[in-house]
């Protein structure tokens, strides 16, 4: 089970990784988004920026992610970007899907 959990970690982490690498991180906020990608904010408590396709709003696990964004913020986002209500963890794992497709 310990090998497993490792495993997981050390996938979380390349992932996270390629997707800074990719499309921007956190750290990032007053960068430009390039052609063809949006930011939005992710995380409970402190919010992490990610820069990702528009692609992915065509995706049905995206879909649901912006629906519950709308269920809990309306409009009004806190930080005056798109925020998804979900852990990080769970906003990596739907991105690793939605890469692979």
């Amino acid at each position: 089970m310990g090998i497993k959990l490792m495993g997981i970690a050390h996938a979380k982490q390349k992932l996270q990784r390629t997707l800074s690498a990719r499309y921007g991180s956190a750290a990032d906020t007053n960068a430009e988004v390039p052609k063809g990608h949006f930011a939005v904010y992710v995380g409970e408590g402190k919010k992490k920026r990610f820069v990702i396709p528009i692609s992915y709003l065509n995706h049905p696990l995206f879909q649901d992610l912006l629906t519950k964004a709308e269920e809990e913020f309306g409009y009004d986002h806190p930080t005056g970007g798109l925020t998804i209500p979900c852990s990080e963890d769970y906003f990596l794992s739907v991105t690793s899907v939605l890469n692979c497709s």
